[in-house]
């Protein structure tokens, strides 16, 4: 183990490229003269299989670089160097995008509790408040219910048309929460559209996600001037921490490393707590999870706005 495996590793590790410069040539030299035995072995294994009706997938045999190598790879690269902290944002934009195939709708769509939109019925004037009180340049429109999302209306209009807005409400895409981020955009592209609204299994309105949503799993929080949402995320002691209850957990993990599992039945720390605690909480009710107590010392209609947690419990 140790002269075999470890040791050479270990010493190739240093200065790679030099090594692998100075070996190269006998790497070739084996390659030439054990291919004819490998490509025997391999016609052989093949057509074995053949026989017993075994299904080989070429594209698997090809898909010798995978994307866990290829992270591996770009960790192993960056690490040991110099300027380390420097480049943390840059490795966790690679990093970011090799996951970024795997993430669904549901996790970077805007809560169905925190959209803004309007009846269709609201007067103009109405209409022009909310644009000037968010600083949205899209506003949703529905009929009746939050569930029946007609389509949006865009700032522009309200300089343009001022007579009858709802004549100019744009369509609005309507996509599964299922769906991955990344089909999405190729939807926007070819729509030329920037908003859409997510539904759930039922039909229902589960969220709204914006192109910016989208581009923020790759590069992080993109801030501009409307941007007003600020999570409240505080360390009182050593032990102790006050977090936002829509704070996402992996947020407060690589903030404060605190280390609280992660799982795809949550997002956020009252997603965690409401998912162990299997009911809604009362003011200043203390929640005891694993080494995490959790008090709700804020809490508004059906949300948990403000957690004091302490470690170690």
């Amino acid at each position: 183990m140790i002269t075999g495996e470890f040791l050479p590793k270990t010493i190739f590790r240093i200065n790679p490229n030099v090594w692998l410069k100075g070996f190269s040539w006998l790497l070739f030299t084996f390659y030439i003269l054990l291919y004819p035995i490998a490509y025997f072995s391999t016609w052989l294994s093949q057509n074995t299989l053949k026989l017993f009706k075994s299904k080989l997938s070429g594209e698997e045999n090809n898909n010798v670089f995978s994307r866990i190598d290829l992270n591996y790879l770009i960790q192993e690269s960056f690490e040991g160097n110099e300027h380390e902290e420097e480049i943390e944002n840059e490795v966790k934009f690679f990093q970011n995008a090799l996951d970024f195939s795997k993430i669904r709708l549901r996790d970077c769509s805007v809560p169905r509790t925190e959209i803004i939109a309007l009846d269709y019925d609201t007067s103009l004037d109405q209409l022009k408040q909310t644009f000037i009180e968010t600083g949205f340049s899209k506003i949703p429109i529905y009929k009746g219910n939050i569930d029946n999302i007609v389509g949006y209306i865009h700032s522009s209009e309200m300089f343009e048309h001022t007579k009858d807005w709802r004549k100019y409400i744009k369509q609005i895409p309507v996509v599964p929460e299922n769906m991955t981020a990344h089909k999405l955009m190729k939807l926007f592209m070819q729509q030329k559209k920037s908003i859409a609204v997510v539904i759930d299994e039922h039909g229902g309105t589960n969220g709204i996600i914006t192109l910016e949503d989208i581009i923020e799993e790759i590069f992080g929080e993109i801030e501009d001037e409307h941007d007003t949402r600020e999570y409240i995320a505080k360390q009182l002691s050593e032990n102790e921490y006050l977090l936002s209850g829509r704070m996402e957990v992996h947020q407060a993990n690589e903030k404060f490393d605190l280390n609280i599992p992660e799982s795809d039945n949550y997002e956020t720390i009252a997603g965690f707590i409401l998912h162990h605690h299997q009911h809604f909480p009362k003011l200043n009710e203390i929640i005891n999870i694993g080494d995490f107590s959790c008090k709700c010392i804020k809490v508004t209609n059906n949300r948990i706005e403000l957690i004091r947690l302490i470690l170690g419990s």
